[in-house]
């Protein structure tokens, strides 16, 4: 019975480790710290936006200033997430995980011990270039401890990690920023704390995987075990995914001027858009066009991300079966990806001529919709030698990051074109004013959902 059990479900999946038992317990547990880290990862780019209006207040700064310092969050965003990627084809992944997590904690103390607006400045700029290679390295690191055809599902969870950040962190920031004895200096102290937690929990826990681009003997042993076990399976050679790990090595400029590549990248960076946007603004807009408390703020914020994760866990789920099914990448992840990416550019084209929270539900979806990037460097990932996939996921990261530089500084520019002029400390919002910044707000959108809708054309026609 015990032996029926073990082999009715196919090996490194979760329902094999739940129904044997005896599957690599290690490989999920590494998925769950993934997990966290991604969490961890995105609570700390929300986190400016929900303390925008006490920081802009006691701190005197202007929209534009404010949308110029979410921005630099991105500046060094890019550079770092190329080095890295290339350096991760011969530095083991778990050094690189661990060095990024101390880094994002030591760097949200300053502002909890007094730091004004250039420590803000400074501290989001090295959090950013200590933040650019989280999402390739981490879906680098949790795929050498699956084999290809298996990928799919830790690959989702780990992209849904990135959406649930902002969900469970919003509600706690934005009671600790309301608490009178903490305030908003708080919020960062808290996020630095948590991110100690784990990285001294992976110090303990965490080793390269046995499918790994950095092969010790017990690795090689493993591939040639997977290997052979597919040769004697029919309904595996069926797979599409199989041969992922043996593809051969390719000059890296014919990877970047693919078109595969190009409209992977243009379209990560509306999606980087609409995260500059929710990490920075989203709360202010919230305020202004629902006059929401700072705390329901924080949980409607939520709402984008959580919308978000339940989107990639359908696509991972459906795309899975689709790719078990002997369907192409193409169809299984790229034509999913920019379905939703189409249907989030109308939304966002509609967005500016609704009001109130019929505004604010289009958002939700809208956004939640663009949380979909993941999935283009997870079918990239496909399509490239194991050793070239860090190098080439971390370059469409970065480059597709772009979008998120682009956001804050020009959504706080247009509000300001629009008329919108912030209040000094301690004065009220008006309601013109509220109309102002929801004016320049909206431009932005106009410019977001046509650029997303002509890059899917591409990808489509």
């Amino acid at each position: 019975m015990t032996e029926l059990t073990q082999t009715a479900y196919p090996p490194h999946t979760l329902r094999a480790a739940l129904a044997s038992g005896q599957m690599n317990r290690r490989a999920w547990l590494i998925t769950g710290m993934l997990v966290i880290f991604q969490m961890i990862n995105f609570a700390d780019k929300a986190v400016l936006g929900l303390v925008a209006e006490p920081a802009m207040r006691e701190l005197g700064l202007s929209a534009s200033e404010f949308g110029f310092i979410g921005s630099a969050f991105f500046f060094l965003f890019a550079v770092s997430a190329i080095w890295v990627g290339f350096l991760a084809a011969k530095v083991p992944t778990r050094w690189i995980l661990l060095t990024m997590g101390v880094l994002w904690s030591v760097l949200q103390f300053p502002m909890l011990l007094g730091g004004g607006a250039a420590v803000l400045l400074v501290t989001r700029i090295v959090l950013g270039a200590a933040e650019g290679p989280a999402m390739p390295i981490t879906l680098h690191h949790v795929h050498g401890w699956f084999p290809a055809r298996e990928r799919g599902l830790p690959s989702t969870l780990v992209a849904i990690g990135s959406t649930l950040g902002p969900i469970f962190a919003a509600p706690i920031l934005a009671y600790i920023i309301a608490h009178p004895q903490w305030g908003w200096r708080w919020a960062f102290g808290f996020l630095g704390l948590v991110g100690l937690i784990w990285s001294t929990l992976w110090l303990v826990i965490a080793k390269e995987g046995p499918y790994s681009h950095i092969k010790g003997k017990h690795q090689e042993d493993a591939l040639r075990a997977e290997g052979a076990k597919h040769q004697a399976s029919p309904k595996d050679r069926a797979s599409i995914a199989e041969k992922s790990d043996s593809l051969k090595h390719v000059p890296i400029f014919r990877v970047f001027s693919s078109s595969m590549f190009i409209i992977a990248t243009l379209a990560g960076a509306g999606c980087f858009w609409a995260q500059g946007f929710l990490t920075t603004w989203s709360p202010r807009y919230l305020s202004a066009v629902v006059s929401l408390s700072p705390e329901m703020v924080g949980l409607v914020s939520t709402f984008p991300w959580l919308f978000g994760a339940l989107t990639l866990g359908v696509l991972g789920y459906a795309s899975r079966v689709m790719m078990r099914c002997g369907l192409s990448v193409y169809l299984s992840l790229g034509a999913s990806f920019g379905f939703v990416l189409i249907l989030s550019g109308v939304c966002f084209l509609i967005l500016p001529h609704l009001e109130g929270y019929a505004a604010v539900s289009l958002l939700v979806i809208a956004a939640g919709l663009a949380m979909t990037f993941p999935l283009a460097p997870t079918a990239v990932a496909f399509c490239v030698a194991s050793k070239q996939r860090g190098a080439v996921m971390a370059t469409l990261t970065a480059i597709a990051s772009l979008g998120g530089i682009v956001a804050p500084v020009m959504v706080g520019m247009l509000m300001e074109r629009a008329g919108y002029v912030q209040m000094v400390k301690g004065g009220p919002q008006t309601l013109e004013m509220s109309k102002r910044l929801a004016e320049g707000m909206n431009a932005s959108f106009d410019y977001n959902s046509s650029g997303a809708l002509l890059t899917v054309r591409y990808d489509f026609f």
